[in-house]
């Protein structure tokens, strides 16, 4: 990838490492005008280096780095510079006046999106990070700048202001280069991607999509070549075994030719493995919330809530922050009681929560010593026997001397890993997880999504990453700060709709109590005031909306899927219950229910068909 005299900054061999150890070996690259580059690869490998060796805040250990003449870079790392002591007004507007900014609509979308809730007459000083994070990135995005250089900055930002970002970005002229683990905002916004592994960066054309599947192309071709040299390296030894005495007879080039092979052999790939632990076992009932009321203060955060949780219902739970979705997780798990209502818990269920802060533990334990204190050994699912404590470290990609490193001087995500092997110790039928990728990689995340596929239990996840969202629920809720928590058929777009207030509402009837409009079935429900937005007049011929509703369709087929087996199951009870008519009359009014829930999914369905196509 050398780079080209046209583009706005080049790096020809440029080589930089920290100690022993080389992030970037001879690196040869560029950036074009309007270009948008997604940079990936494992934390600690070298993009947050590169980032800062592209805008020349680090200078390399050899090669160079060229840019335009008055080439204005802009950069977002991953800690601010601002002043304490300035007002956010201040700091993200300098001395422009209220009538200047408030009258560029550029200007206001910046600040209402990433800066709405925020008091602009408060000091940096007195900002939470997330805060202070937003106002770093809108004061950058207020600048005119060639070339818009952004170290992870969808963290901190909820899932509409992504969406927003993404469009604004697009929409600016300036190139872009940015490093994030959210991979949706890949897709959406990136027309090349670079991945940052042993020291090479490697090109890829296309957002995240386009580089997943070139990658397992180019994987596809190796393999292929390096099962061709294996049968050569087999061919070559055995003829070399052939006979103690022939072997100083053979001709040397021969010799020569088969060392090379086993010169070449490559070295196992140190690849994450989350093993499958032991599950408890989890009976029919899970969670039941029936006619569940909270306030706190003069503040309603659940008004006549009813929800049921089932076995193996996978959910993604959306809604503002601030808005109620952790009490509503605390009021359905009995950390908080309810002011009015009754909450249920099966027998069985075992509840683990992945939180978005990672738990204080003794930093001065090493990694083995830390989980062998908890559990020396663990059993495997099915009948795959028991690993010991360092076996099972391994398979959670701590092995060699990450094994006796210090737990204070893992990096953010190695601490995240070793935080889910320890709550899957405890071997939970639940799992609830708030924020789960914060701090980790797009090959861990992709590596968790895959345990997650074949995991038994229940799965309630809580993030801003819209991308493990859809791939790991197959129902999306939101709570949206009235007290409802609403089924929404189709997902993440839905939600975005409503938050920007450009899906019209289609209203159910409620059949379960007075202004509760709750839909309830025997899995995962709630309320539902709420329908599916109508599709738009004009057929989406846009080739990423039409991924994204195939995606919707999939989701929607298998929630249609799962309120079939409910109703037969409902069925059956009638058959069985043909003489209890107080029973019966419960059952007709949960199938109703169910009839309702089933008309909107498949509303949603025919809209996403018609995107589809």
């Amino acid at each position: 990838m050398a780079g080209s005299v046209g583009n706005l900054v080049n790096l020809e061999a440029v080589s930089k490492g920290f100690g022993t150890r080389t992030l970037l070996d001879s690196v040869s690259l560029g950036v074009g005008r309007g270009e948008r580059v997604g940079v990936v690869g494992r934390n600690g490998d070298g993009k947050s280096t590169l980032l800062q060796l592209l805008a020349r805040r680090e200078e390399p250990d050899s090669g160079r780095i060229t840019h335009n003449r008055d080439l204005r870079v802009g950069y977002l790392g991953q800690t601010d510079d601002l002043d304490p002591e300035q007002t956010v007004l201040h700091a993200v507007l300098g001395d422009r006046e209220t009538y200047t900014w408030a009258a560029d609509p550029r200007a206001r979308s910046v600040m209402e999106h990433l800066l709405g809730g925020v008091d602009h007459q408060a000091l940096i000083g007195t900002l939470s990070g997330g805060e202070r994070r937003r106002a770093s990135l809108a004061r950058l995005l207020l600048t005119e700048v060639d070339l818009l250089i952004l170290d992870e900055p969808t963290n901190h930002l909820d899932i509409e202001a992504v969406n927003w970002l993404a469009a604004h970005v697009v929409d600016r002229a300036s190139a872009l280069i940015v490093v994030t683990h959210d991979r949706w905002f890949l897709d959406a916004v990136c027309t090349e991607t670079w991945e940052v592994q042993g020291g090479r960066v490697t090109s890829y054309d296309g957002g995240y999509a386009a580089y997943v599947l070139a990658k397992a192309e180019r994987a596809r071709t190796a393999q292929v070549t390096e099962a061709k040299r294996q049968n050569l390296l087999k061919k070559e030894l055995a003829w070399l075994r052939r006979g103690a005495p022939a072997r100083t007879s053979k001709p040397k080039f021969r010799i020569d030719a088969a060392n090379a092979l086993i010169e070449n052999e490559p070295p196992p790939r140190d690849q994450l493995a989350l093993s499958q632990l032991a599950t408890a076992r989890l009976g029919k009932d899970v969670f039941d919330a029936e006619d569940v009321s909270l306030s706190f203060g003069d503040r309603v955060m659940l008004d006549h809530v009813t929800f049921r949780l089932g076995p193996a219902d996978r959910i993604g739970l959306l809604g503002p922050n601030g808005a109620g979705k952790t009490t509503f997780l605390r009021v359905l798990t009995g950390q908080l009681p309810p002011d009015r209502g009754v909450v249920k818990q099966g027998k069985t269920v075992r509840v683990a929560s992945l939180s978005q802060t990672l738990e204080e533990v003794d930093g001065t334990a090493t990694v083995l010593q830390h989980i062998t204190d908890i559990r020396r050994t663990a059993a495997l699912a099915g009948r795959g026997g028991e690993l010991t404590s360092s076996q099972l470290l391994e398979r959670f990609g701590f092995s060699g001397d990450k094994l006796t490193t210090r737990i204070s001087d893992l990096s953010g995500g190695e601490r995240r890993r070793l935080q889910l092997l320890r709550i899957l110790l405890d071997e939970p039928n639940v799992l609830i997880l708030d924020e789960p990728t914060n701090d980790l990689d797009v090959e861990t995340l992709t590596v968790l999504e895959d345990f997650l596929d074949s995991w038994p239990g229940v799965v309630v996840t809580v993030t801003h990453d819209r991308y493990f969202l859809e791939r790991v629920s197959d129902m999306v809720y939101a709570i949206m700060g009235d007290g409802r928590v609403r089924h929404l058929p189709r997902g993440v777009d839905q939600y975005i709709d409503e938050l920007s207030g450009t899906a019209p509402r289609r209203t159910t009837t409620a059949a379960t109590g007075p202004g509760t409009g709750t839909t309830t079935t025997g899995t995962a429900t709630g309320t539902a005031t709420s329908g599916t937005a109508s599709a738009p007049d004009e057929p989406v011929v846009d080739a990423a909306a039409a991924r994204a509703a195939k995606k919707e369709l999939n989701r929607i087929e298998r929630q249609l899927a799962k309120l079939t087996e409910t109703e037969a199951k409902l069925h059956d009870q009638l058959a069985a219950n043909a003489s209890n008519y107080a029973r019966l009359a419960e059952l007709d009014t949960e199938l109703r229910k169910l009839a309702d829930e089933r008309a909107e999914l498949e509303t949603a369905w025919f809209d996403a068909a018609e995107r589809a196509e």
